[in-house]
């Protein structure tokens, strides 16, 4: 059985926040500041005594709140959540980075972070001082470290700048930098924050690999936080979900996915139903229904789905071209549907025009789905309008039994159909 790394039981961090009186200004004038300390000074005799008079400038602010959780050895966790959840705060905590104001943490093990562009490194050292700066920091020996430099280096790629202090650097050179030195370094513990998005997709095609091979292949601790669901859905299996400094679930990846979207969505929005603003002008896509099997945008696996957009046509022309995606829940596009028709109705009068695309067999695999749709002008290369996750529909699986095993959310993506034979034994 593998052993705990981090334990954390009932953690919460509280700030301070300081707010600015209503009719204040910035310039005070000697009367105003005598009069505020006789106030002051009043106020400290009037109160009853042993209770705190309330300060309108200063609030409480608790960034987590009763935080509990505990990663075994060789796990990657995702932490995922809205702006102000409280991701950056636990991994500072975790990171020894600020300290908490109640519970308790117990970590086993040497912790490498990559927080913040700018953290980790002397700006006024080189590339080279700074690995074996970090190394040093770690509890490695210069030999240790010397061991790993060429590597560190090679997956960086920056041979050419290696003797240029960091202050010089890019900010995507600086982060590859410091993720090759927090990877390479033989932490049992990494923790990478949303610093990754600063890199190009390659690298961070690349920063992933190389996280997974630490969890699975060495047998080392990640911690990972990301507004990419699909990065997430990729690197994790399980993964924790915070809203408002607490922790809203935890546990399977899919699932916290699956909520956290769920909580983005405009509560407004119709199931299989999108509509433009009553102000929108131009040519532009009025309105989309999905027609599904069932009630409330819900589709049962198997059955004919149609889609239908009414483009809204104030200036036709024979180049006007319409297509869609079907997304899914992690924004990964699954398949498009075009309609390239320059004899079109739309191409030569104005009006409002019903595209209709019907799918006999609808094979997509259970889950949230949107649409994505693009309405342009290919002679002259303009995008009219673009609209994404519009028209949110559910596949289900409720109409097909499968003996002795449950449907899982991530099995695939779309079933086909097969025929099976048992062959004679020859």
């Amino acid at each position: 059985m593998s052993e705990n790394m981090i334990s954390v039981k009932n953690l919460s961090k509280k700030y301070i926040i300081a707010h600015q009186q209503e009719q204040s200004s910035s310039y005070k004038a000697l009367r105003d500041v005598i009069a505020d300390g006789a106030t002051s000074f009043a106020k400290a005799f009037i109160k009853p005594s042993g209770k705190k008079m309330p300060n309108p400038t200063r609030e409480e602010f608790w960034a987590l709140k009763d935080v509990s959780f505990e990663i075994q050895q060789g796990e990657a966790i995702g932490v995922i959540g809205r702006n102000g959840a409280g991701k950056s705060t636990l991994l500072k905590v975790l990171s020894r980075i600020t300290e908490p104001t109640k519970g308790r943490i117990a970590i086993k093990g040497r912790v490498a972070s990559l927080l913040e562009v700018g953290t980790g490194f002397h700006p006024e050292l080189t590339g080279r001082e700074n690995i074996y700066l970090n190394g040093s920091v770690l509890g490695m020996s210069r030999v240790e470290i010397k061991k790993k430099f060429d590597e560190i280096v090679a997956f960086a790629e920056v041979e050419k700048f290696l003797d240029t202090p960091v202050k010089r650097y890019s900010s995507g050179m600086y982060v590859r930098l410091a993720f090759s030195v927090a990877a390479h370094l033989e932490p049992e513990i990494l923790i990478v924050d949303e610093v990754l998005a600063v890199g190009d997709s390659a690298f961070q095609k690349k920063c992933l690999g190389k996280m997974g091979d630490v969890a699975t292949k060495e047998g080392r601790t990640v911690l990972f936080v990301s507004h990419s669901m699909q990065a997430i859905a990729q690197l994790t299996k399980r993964c924790i979900l915070l809203s408002k400094g607490n922790i809203q679930f935890d546990g399977h990846t899919g699932k916290a996915v699956q909520l956290y979207l769920a909580g983005q969505k405009d509560e407004s929005a119709s199931p299989a139903y999108y509509q433009a603003p009553v102000n929108k002008t131009g040519n532009h896509v009025a309105w989309v229904r999905a027609h599904t099997s069932e009630e409330e945008g819900i589709h049962c696996w198997g059955n004919p789905i149609t889609f239908e957009f009414a483009l809204h046509v104030t200036e036709p022309h024979e180049s006007l071209r319409f297509s869609f995606q079907i997304v899914n829940f992690l924004q990964q596009p699954i398949c498009i549907f075009w309609f390239f028709e320059s004899d079109a109705p739309f191409c030569r009068e104005p009006g409002i025009f019903i595209l209709r695309c019907e799918i006999p067999k609808f094979r997509l695999y259970m889950g949230s789905y949107t649409l994505t749709t693009w309405f342009s002008n290919r002679r002259s290369e303009t995008l009219l309008e673009s609209l994404k996750e519009i028209c949110p529909f559910e596949v289900t699986m409720h109409t097909f039994e499968r003996p002795e095993y449950q449907w899982q959310a991530d099995e695939c993506l779309y079933l086909e159909d097969a025929i099976w034979q048992t062959v004679e034994k020859h």
